[in-house]
């Protein structure tokens, strides 16, 4: 099994102290890649105390349980290469049969891709389940995105009517964190993402215990409150259970309930980047999604002394994604996506992607 090290570049003090806060909170959501650095790329990210997780990319997922998978709501796809979608046929047998929507988003063509994967099984057996499973896809355009619904119980055929919206960086949001994209250059369309919480809502255990009130459920529906800016002097009602059996409840006004359990901080910034040329026109865009990214995920296919052959094959060396790393200004770095002709040379890419990072 292959370690992936973490390479962390320190920040200069009043850079630090801007994050200082957040550093000492745990996250709302804790990113891993599903598989080693030399395998599929794909990255898995739960959120803390939600039975709920994003996922980029949707190569090779055996490695992650049927209780993870069924946690995504929404999965992020950069290109229809087989290392980057092959995982799809997985996922669907998984969901199938279940009352859960799926979102799928993907780069131009991407409705030919699914529609082709769904058109490899034969449906007439689905009007039989008593759920219906909706996989609701999102095909992204420079200009536009365009979202195509199709569900199970009606054998998979598509929705009667596009919905057709503009796009300018942000995919997909809602109150807590939103989702940027761009189009990159891999001889196909291909995208990079950016997972950006808007700040982080940290529960503080000594007020919980002061009111006399355990954590649970409810506060999803507190942090949910907030990031949607409800009235400050709006009721809110905490209920639990005791014993298993008796419902609880208390009032309190949300404010000075949010006074005496939460504190606000800087949210994440999470960026993955695979399968993209080294091209001025590439490494401008990158930059910009991917700037002061708390963490970045981004492939090192070659060393350096084979640049000749990356380039040939539209992929970054372990030099260029450090540069990368430093022109950005992230905070954390992590590299994945490496060429099978490396297997015994982990180490010199990760060596050579740190002193471009720290050059």
């Amino acid at each position: 099994m292959i370690i992936v090290k973490k390479i962390v570049r320190k920040k200069t003090k009043t850079k630090n102290d801007r994050h200082a806060l957040s550093n000492h909170m745990r996250p709302s959501f804790h990113p891993r890649l599903i598989n080693d650095p030399l395998s599929d790329p794909g990255l898995f990210i739960p959120f803390l105390f939600e039975k709920r997780a994003l996922m980029f990319d949707l190569g090779e997922i055996r490695p992650l349980s049927s209780k993870d998978l069924l946690k995504l709501t929404h999965v992020f796809v950069t290109h229809t290469h087989m290392d980057h979608f092959i995982g799809f046929d997985s996922l669907l047998r998984i969901f199938l049969g279940r009352d859960k929507n799926l979102h799928l988003f993907g780069p131009p063509c991407f409705f030919d891709r699914v529609e082709g994967k769904l058109a490899g099984y034969t449906w007439n057996l689905v009007d039989e389940y008593q759920d219906d499973f909706r996989l609701k896809v999102t095909e992204v355009h420079p200009d536009r995105i365009i979202t195509r619904e199709y569900c199970c119980q009606k054998q998979f055929m598509p929705s009667d009517k596009d919905r057709i919206e503009p796009f300018f960086r942000v995919l997909f949001h809602e109150p807590a964190f939103h989702v940027e994209a761009m189009l990159l250059d891999h001889r196909v369309p291909c995208l990079a993402f950016s997972l950006v919480e808007n700040y982080y809502v940290h529960i503080i255990k000594e007020g919980l215990r002061e009111l006399g009130l355990d954590v649970g459920p409810w506060l999803n529906r507190f942090k949910k409150a907030i990031y949607e800016k409800r009235p400050l002097q709006g009721d809110f009602i905490v209920t639990w259970e005791e014993r298993g059996m008796t419902i609880r409840e208390k009032k309190f006004i949300l404010g000075e309930l949010t006074d005496k359990i939460a504190r606000i901080a800087p949210g994440q910034k999470i960026t993955y980047i695979t399968d993209v040329s080294g091209s001025p026109e590439n490494k401008k865009k990158i930059t910009q999604l991917a700037q002061d990214a708390d963490h970045l995920f981004i492939e090192a296919a070659f060393l350096d002394r084979d640049k000749a052959i990356a380039q040939k094959k539209f992929h970054l060396t372990a030099k260029e994604a450090g540069e990368l790393a430093r022109e950005a200004a992230v905070k954390e770095l992590t590299l994945f996506h490496f060429s099978p002709r490396y297997s015994r040379m982990v180490e010199a890419i990760e060596k050579e992607a740190m002193a471009a990072f720290h050059a």
